[in-house]
């Protein structure tokens, strides 16, 4: 089980205007590499929240796709071992 955090965590803004969002949060929130939030100005202060999938929304369950390359496809019927005969 993850820690929860109640009491106000303070960290540094850095030159690029990032701050680290404390791990016991992240863990609280879900939210890990690649996760993504959303910012809102209300009154004075900002509010940060997690962004959600839509309903409906698909995600992808693998990595397939998501690289491109230069180089042209290697065949479907293409066998490494054959590289290794003499």
């Amino acid at each position: 089980m993850s820690p929860t955090v109640d009491a106000p965590t303070t960290c540094p803004i850095t030159s690029k205007g990032q701050v680290t969002i404390p791990k016991a949060l992240r863990q609280q929130l879900g939210l890990g590499r690649g996760s993504r939030v959303s910012f809102e100005l209300v009154g004075d202060h900002i509010e940060l929240r997690p962004c959600r999938p839509s309903p409906g929304q698909i995600l992808p369950t693998d990595g397939f796709g998501l690289l491109s390359s230069s180089r042209p496809p290697v065949p479907v019927d293409f066998d490494p071992a054959n590289l290794l005969k003499p």
